[in-house]
């Protein structure tokens, strides 16, 4: 239903103009660049922060979602969204219906040819059945969007290809070493029974071995700005006290009063509550971010 909501507002091209944009844009906040240097636009500041890693000072990157208090599934573009995306020579989206905004401007902008990469089609989960599209929290699957962008620089900008592939090599060891400290938390956090509000960290928690005991219809209600059903509600209040749950990790940007019983419930228990999200906070970058992410869950499952 979120999804549906953003692509209606996509195409009644609201005039939120403050929405797009972010500090890399240049002076005329279109996102195009000044110079003869290549364009990135990224749909979220998360793809944004990788981008501008493989990036370097060889390209310029703007990020159209970058409030750390928004909530992505909510976001309406305009017309200064469609102009930043209509010029960019690469574009970087999640795919899988989290943003569909993107796809639906490129396809109303006249002439736009941009080298698109799609996260979710890198990371082959949505083979089938239904799927977490907040494939951002699968550290392999930031690897490959991160490679998929430096190939896709180079080849806009051949005379910088180096300078992207020893920035997309320096992007990847630290990735690699991200990656193998979930691997050897996963050691210790395996089993291990959480809760969540909403499906977001899920490739997180898989990658940790965490249980996710949250009854499947509550997160989805949640994510879909649904009410959760009555007894559905009751069956994920009842984990806290019953300990049935070691930690509850809590998206706190988006927020209503059932979620907010159940961060209750579990600060009632005395079970520990670690909040994420789907943007990056002020002042971080993607490897910072998720590295405070993976610190934050793997104390709280054993404490």
């Amino acid at each position: 239903m979120r999804r549906a909501a953003l692509t209606l507002a996509v195409l009644t091209t609201t005039l939120g103009l403050a929405a797009c944009g972010g500090g890399d844009s240049t002076a005329d906040g279109t996102g195009a660049s000044a110079d003869s240097t290549p364009t990135v636009v990224a749909s979220t500041d998360v793809y944004g922060s990788i981008a501008a890693a493989v990036a370097g000072d060889a390209a310029t990157v703007t990020s159209i979602i970058d409030d750390p208090s928004a909530d992505p599934h909510s976001y309406e573009a305009d017309t200064r969204t469609q102009l930043a995306l209509s010029r960019a020579d690469v574009v970087v989206e999640n795919g899988g219906g989290y943003d569909d905004f993107v796809g639906t401007m490129l396809d109303a902008a006249d002439g736009a040819d941009p080298v698109v990469v799609n996260a979710v089609e890198l990371s082959g989960k949505d083979a089938g059945g239904e799927f977490n599209e907040h494939v951002w929290y699968d550290v392999p699957t930031v690897r490959k969007v991160a490679a998929a962008v430096e190939a896709a620089l180079a080849e806009a900008s051949p005379g910088d290809a180096a300078t992207f592939q020893a920035n997309a090599d320096a992007l990847d060891a630290q990735l690699a070493e991200l990656e193998q400290r979930i691997a050897d938390a996963a050691a210790t956090t395996s089993g291990t029974p959480v809760a969540v509000t909403e499906p977001v960290p899920g490739y997180l928690l898989d990658a940790l071995g965490a249980e996710d005991r949250t009854p499947g219809e509550f997160a989805e209600a949640i994510e879909e700005e649904t009410d959760v059903p009555a007894d559905v509600l009751q069956e994920t209040l009842a984990l806290f006290p019953g300990g049935q749950v070691r930690a509850l990790v809590h998206n706190e940007q988006t927020t209503g009063p059932q979620t907010e019983r159940v961060l209750e419930a579990a600060q009632a228990a005395d079970v520990p509550v670690v909040p994420v999200t789907e943007t990056l906070p002020e002042g971080e970058d993607y490897v910072s971010w998720m590295s405070a992410n993976v610190d934050a869950v793997v104390s709280a499952l054993t404490a």
